[in-house]
């Protein structure tokens, strides 16, 4: 199993979205990018702490490619708005890819260079090294799932 850890607005529909996708095992709702150690929902809320709701995913790479799971990243949100998706507007909801190594860094660089050759906005999504993932709350996890919640749009 490998990991990635992606940012792309509330992490509750983007968590229902990674979940369905063949060779996904695990995910996993949390924060990351900041500069607090083990921050907590309401401080990460008021974007003051520098971390992206993300969500961490395991995934089993002979059934889904590094590559693959990049193209399903930007196809879950809109990487062209800056700091915002949908209504959550904040750095907090703002659009990274933590990338782990070089080979994960090119793969995410072509992507979006590829993105940006064929449309008409700009992608503003951020190529950040891995930081450290804090997992966020337990009422957090599986959020869509513990409360019935139709992930529209998804």
């Amino acid at each position: 199993m490998e990991k990635v850890v992606f940012g792309a607005g509330c992490f509750w529909g983007v968590e229902a979205f990674f979940e369905s996708i063949r060779g996904v095992e695990a995910t996993k709702v949390g924060y990351s990018g900041g500069h607090v150690e083990n921050p907590s929902y309401e401080e990460v809320k008021t974007g003051t702490t520098g971390h992206a709701e993300v969500i961490e995913v395991l995934y089993n790479p002979w059934k889904i490619s590094y590559e693959e799971l990049v193209s399903k990243f930007f196809e879950c949100h809109n990487p062209t708005t800056r700091n915002r998706q949908g209504i959550d507007i904040g750095t907090q909801y703002r659009s990274v890819i933590f990338f782990q190594n070089r080979q994960q860094l090119e793969i995410a660089s072509t992507k979006k260079a590829e993105l940006n050759d064929v449309g008409s906005k700009e992608i503003v999504t951020e190529l950040s090294p891995l930081q450290p993932f804090y997992p966020a709350e337990e009422y957090h996890q599986k959020y869509f799932q513990k409360n019935n919640v139709v992930a529209c749009g998804i």
